[in-house]
């Protein structure tokens, strides 16, 4: 069988399917293709009150892309919701080659110069697909997505993808599309250009607010 490459992944993206394994220590993977999508309206965010509040106070700092590696890592081992992911060797290993060519990128949410949370997708065009995040404090991975859709807001993105809904991310206003409408959606997205380096990584949260919440600010 013709091995999986980084190519062929990107393939999958434009065509608006991904990759998921059955389980951090499974061989192999499968591609998802979703009847309904989970997106986040960039003029549409929701930040709640408390997270707002924290962000304000600059309790996070921000970087992207330093600690990719360990961003992955994070998300693929076990937390205090989740026993288990998706996230095996092979899925590992194409995201970190994406990264090298510069198509896949972290937010690395910080306090006091440690990494405690942080996420990472792939950009294409002026799409970004969100693959997954994680914490290690409380808020952590919440600012982290804040930070991300400032930053493509700012960059001129047009799509951000979150493939599932959950509670979680329902209480920033993402909701769910058929697979048609997000399919079209991404056909323009993708020939759009984003500029996912437009935000500076030491805009401070108030700032943040002020670009994807203005109520919020």
């Amino acid at each position: 069988m013709k091995p999986f490459t980084p190519e062929d992944l990107l393939a999958c993206y434009r065509r608006g399917v991904f990759p998921m394994a059955e389980s951090r220590d499974d061989e192999g993977f499968f591609i998802v293709d979703p009847e309904w999508r989970c997106v986040f309206p960039l003029d549409g965010f929701h930040v709640p009150r408390r997270l707002a509040r924290t962000l304000r106070q600059d309790r996070f700092t921000f970087t992207i892309n330093r600690e990719f590696d360990r961003v992955i890592d994070g998300c693929a081992a076990p937390g205090k919701d989740r026993e288990d992911t998706w996230i095996n060797p092979d899925i590992r290993e194409l995201y970190l080659e994406l990264h090298r060519r510069g198509l896949a990128h972290s937010v690395e949410a910080r306090i006091e110069g440690e990494l405690v949370g942080g996420l990472y997708g792939v950009a294409l065009g002026g799409a970004f697909f969100g693959e997954s995040m994680f914490s290690w404090e409380t808020d952590a991975s919440k600012a982290a997505l804040v930070q991300l859709a400032a930053r493509l807001k700012r960059g001129g993105f047009k799509l951000l993808d979150a493939q599932f809904i959950t509670p979680h991310l329902e209480q920033f206003g993402a909701q769910t599309l058929p697979r048609r409408i997000f399919q079209a959606l991404l056909g323009v997205a993708v020939e759009a250009h984003g500029d996912f380096r437009a935000l500076p990584v030491e805009t401070k949260g108030a700032e943040l607010l002020q670009i994807v919440a203005p109520a919020r600010a």
